[in-house]
C-alpha cells in the first residue's frame, strides 16, 4: 500500500519538477523573443535594401557584365563635377568685400565664372551617362521601380536646374549673390562721386556758359568700367543701364532744382496770354542755355567715357534716358505750350525769344540729342519750331490786316495818341532792332521755304512800311469823326508829333526817312496854327476896343459896354476851358508849347484890357465882370492838357475764326509799350 503511494508521490514530484522546468524554459523563451522583437522590426527595415542588393544576382548574367561599364563611365564626369563644384564654393571664402578690393574681388569673379562654365560644361555629360545607367537598369530589370524612379525625380530636377532659368544656381547661388554685391557697389561709387553742379545765376551779366569738365574722377571711371565689364559678361548690362541711369538723371534733377523750374509745369489753361508768363519765357531761354551747356553736355561726355568701351548705341541710349528723365522734355514742353496760347503781337516777340534760343543752342542739340536713342527728343523739337515759326509768322502777316481793322474802332473822346499808335510804333521799332529783325528774317525765309515760295529780300521792310501806311490812314480816318474841329486838331497834333518825336533816330524812323519824319514835324505845326485860330484865337475879338476910343455917349454908356464885352469873354472862356480840360496832350513839349501859344494869344490882349478900362467896372466892387486876372488866366490855361490816371490796355490780333481775343474797344485808354 505504502510503496503504491510512495510511486504516486515520486510520480508527482517529478512531474512537478518537470513542469517547474518547463515553466523556467518558456519563460526563458519569452525573453528572448521579447529581446528579438527589434532586430526583427531591424530586418524587416533592411529587407527592401537587401531585395535591391540580391536584384542584379536574380538578373540575368549579361545585363549585370554590362552595367559596370555604364557606371565606369557615368563616374569620371559625375567625380569631376562635384570636384568643381566643391572648389567653387572654396572661392566663396575669397570673394571680398568690393569696396575694400575690388580687383582682387573681380579676379576671384572671374575664376567662378570660369569655374561655373566648366561646371556647366560637364554637368550636361554627366547626366547624361547618368540617364543612359537609368535606362539601361530600366530596360533590363537590374535594379527595382523604385530605385529607378527615384533616380528619374532626380535627373529631371537636375537637367530643370541645368537648362532652365536657375542654371546660375548650380551653385547654390553664389554667383548671383557676389554680381548683386557688385551691383550695389557700382551705385555706391556713382551715389558717393555723384554731387549736383553748384548752381551760378546764368542771368548774372557778362556771364558765359561753359561746358562743364567730366564730373566724376578718373579711378571712378575706371572702376565703373571694370565692374560693367563684369556684368556684361553675366548679361546684367540692362540693369547696370538702369542703376547708372537712376543715378544720374537724379542727380541733374537735383541740379536744376535750384533754378526754380516750376513754371516748366504751367499748362495753357492757367494763363490768360504770353504776357502774363512774360518772365518765365525769359527765364526759360537762360535756364534751357544752362541746362545744355553745364549739366547735359557733362552728361553726354561722362556716359561716353563710362561706356565708350561697349558701343556707341549702348552710351547714347543710356545718355537719352537721362536726358528724358532729367527734364530736357519738360523745357520743350513750355514751349509748346507757349505756342498753343492765344495769339497776340506780344506772342509774337515771345515766340521769337523761344526761336533765338533754340537756335542758339541748335549745334548743341543736334550734337547731343541727334542719335537714334533720342528720337522723342528731337520729335519734340522739331514739333515746337514748327509751332514757332508758324505761329510767328502768321501773327506777323496779320498785323496790317489788324492795323486795318482797328479803323472801325472810335478814336479817343479827349483827342489823346490812341495806344494802336503807341504800340504799333514801338512795336515796329522792336522787330526792326537788333535783337529781333535777323531773328523774323530768318523765321519768314523758313516759313516761305516750307511754302515753296522765294522769300524777297525787302519783304520784311515793305510789310512794315505798309504797316506804317496804314497807320497815317487810320489817323485821317479817326480824325473825320470828332464833331468838334478843335478837337479834331488837337488830336492831329497829338499824333503827327507823337510819330516825329517818338520815331526819329530810331530804326523805324530811318526806314521812313527823314522827310517823312519832317513832313510829321510839319503837320504838327500847320494843325497847331488851324487849332489856335478855330478855339482860343477867337477870344481876343471879345475885347474889342471899338466904341470905346471914340465913344462920346459918357462914361455910363463905356461902362455898359465893357461889363457886356467882359460877360461875353468870360462866358466863352469858361465854356472853352471846361471842354479842353478834358482834352489831353501826352507829350510834355507839345503840350506846354500849346500852352503857352495859347497864354500869348489870350494873357497879353486880357491884360492890356484890363488896364485901360478894368478901373470902369471895378470901381463898383463886383466879381461879376472880373472873374480873373491875367495872372490867374495865365495859371489856369498852364493847366490845360495834362494827362488823367488811366487803365493799361493792349492790342491784340484776331483769332483764325475771326473773333478777337481782346481787342482794343477804348482808345482812350493808354497804351503799354513793348518791353
Amino acid at each position: 500500500m505504502m510503496t503504491q503511494m510512495e510511486k504516486s508521490i515520486e510520480n508527482l514530484m517529478s512531474a512537478r519538477k518537470c513542469l517547474r522546468a518547463n515553466f523556467e524554459k518558456s519563460k526563458a523563451l519569452g525573453v528572448s523573443i521579447e529581446k528579438a522583437g527589434p532586430r526583427f522590426d531591424e530586418i524587416i527595415q533592411r529587407l527592401p535594401s537587401l531585395e535591391l542588393a540580391i536584384r542584379p544576382i536574380r538578373a540575368q548574367k549579361d545585363a549585370l557584365g554590362a552595367v559596370g561599364g555604364h557606371i565606369n563611365r557615368a563616374v569620371v564626369p559625375a567625380t569631376a563635377v562635384l570636384k568643381v563644384f566643391d572648389a567653387i564654393h572654396g572661392l566663396e571664402k575669397s570673394l571680398s568685400d568690393p569696396q575694400s578690393d575690388l580687383p582682387g574681388y573681380l579676379g576671384v569673379l572671374k575664376r567662378l565664372e570660369e569655374a561655373l562654365r566648366f561646371l556647366g560644361e560637364n554637368c550636361e555629360m554627366a547626366i547624361q551617362w547618368l540617364a543612359d545607367i537609368v535606362e539601361y537598369l530600366e530596360d533590363h530589370a537590374v535594379a527595382d521601380d523604385r530605385f529607378t524612379s527615384s533616380m528619374k525625380e532626380a535627373l529631371s530636377s537636375l537637367r530643370e536646374l541645368h537648362n532652365g532659368e536657375e542654371k546660375g544656381r548650380l551653385d547654390g547661388g553664389l554667383l548671383e549673390v557676389a554680381l548683386d554685391r557688385l551691383e550695389s557697389e557700382f551705385r555706391r561709387l556713382l551715389v558717393e562721386n555723384t554731387i549736383p553742379l553748384p548752381m551760378s545765376d546764368p542771368a548774372l551779366p557778362g556771364e558765359q556758359p561753359c561746358i562743364a569738365p567730366s564730373p566724376l574722377p578718373v579711378p571712378v571711371i575706371q572702376k565703373l568700367q571694370a565692374i560693367i565689364g563684369r556684368l556684361i559678361a553675366n548679361n546684367r548690362l540692362d540693369k547696370c543701364i538702369s542703376i547708372y541711369v537712376e543715378v544720374r538723371s537724379s542727380n541733374v534733377r537735383a541740379s536744376l532744382q535750384a533754378l526754380n523750374l516750376d513754371y516748366l509745369e504751367i499748362s495753357v489753361s492757367e494763363f490768360n496770354d504770353v504776357q502774363s508768363i512774360e518772365g518765365h519765357i525769359a527765364q526759360w531761354g537762360k535756364h534751357l542755355e544752362f541746362a545744355v551747356k553745364h549739366l547735359f553736355e557733362a552728361e553726354y561726355k561722362l556716359c561716353n567715357d563710362v561706356f565708350e568701351r561697349i558701343g556707341l548705341d549702348v552710351w547714347m541710349s543710356c545718355f537719352a534716358k537721362i536726358a528724358a528723365q532729367a527734364g530736357i522734355l519738360a523745357f520743350l514742353q513750355f514751349g509748346k505750350t507757349v505756342t498753343e496760347s492765344k495769339k497776340d503781337p506780344i506772342k509774337l516777340l515771345k515766340l521769337l525769344d523761344i526761336f533765338a534760343s533754340l537756335n542758339k543752342l541748335r549745334l548743341d542739340f543736334n550734337r547731343l540729342f541727334g542719335g537714334a536713342a533720342c528720337v522723342e527728343i528731337q520729335n519734340l523739337t522739331r514739333d515746337l519750331i514748327k509751332s514757332v515759326i508758324e505761329g510767328a509768322s502768321e501773327i506777323f502777316w496779320e498785323l496790317l490786316v489788324q492795323v486795318e481793322l482797328q479803323r472801325q474802332m472810335p478814336p479817343p473822346p479827349d483827342g489823346s495818341v490812341p495806344k494802336l499808335i503807341v504800340f504799333i510804333t514801338d512795336y515796329c521799332n522792336k522787330l526792326l532792332g537788333d535783337d529781333y529783325k535777323s531773328i523774323l528774317t530768318q523765321v519768314l525765309i523758313i516759313e516761305r521755304s516750307w511754302k515753296q515760295e522765294k522769300f524777297q529780300e525787302r519783304l520784311l521792310i515793305n510789310e512794315l512800311m505798309n504797316i506804317m501806311r496804314a497807320v497815317d490812314v487810320n489817323l485821317e480816318t479817326w480824325s473825320k469823326t470828332y464833331q468838334d474841329l478843335s478837337l479834331s486838331y488837337v488830336f492831329l497834333m497829338n499824333n503827327h508829333w507823337h510819330l516825329y518825336k517818338h520815331l526819329k533816330g530810331t530804326k523805324l524812323g530811318g526806314l521812313l526817312g527823314d522827310s517823312w519824319l519832317r513832313e510829321h514835324e510839319k503837320y504838327k505845326e500847320y494843325y497847331s496854327t488851324f487849332f489856335l485860330k478855330e478855339s482860343w484865337g477867337k477870344l481876343p475879338a471879345l475885347l474889342s476896343r471899338e466904341g470905346l476910343i471914340l465913344f462920346s455917349g459918357g462914361r455910363a454908356t463905356a461902362r455898359d459896354l465893357v461889363k457886356k464885352r467882359l460877360k461875353a469873354f468870360n462866358e466863352a472862356f469858361d465854356e472853352m476851358y471846361k471842354k479842353q480840360s478834358n482834352w489831353v496832350m501826352m507829350d510834355k513839349d507839345l503840350r506846354d508849347k500849346t500852352c503857352q501859344l495859347i497864354i500869348q494869344a489870350i494873357v497879353p490882349v486880357y491884360r492890356s484890357y484890363m488896364q485901360n478900362y478894368g478901373p470902369l467896372v471895378e470901381q463898383e466892387g463886383s466879381s461879376k465882370y472880373v472873374k480873373y486876372t491875367a495872372q490867374s488866366l495865365e495859371k489856369m490855361l498852364n493847366g490845360l492838357f495834362h494827362p488823367k490816371p488811366v487803365k493799361h490796355g493792349s492790342f491784340k490780333v484776331r483769332h483764325p475764326s475771326g473773333k478777337f481775343s481782346n481787342v482794343i474797344t477804348d482808345q482812350n485808354q493808354t497804351s503799354p509799350t513793348v518791353k
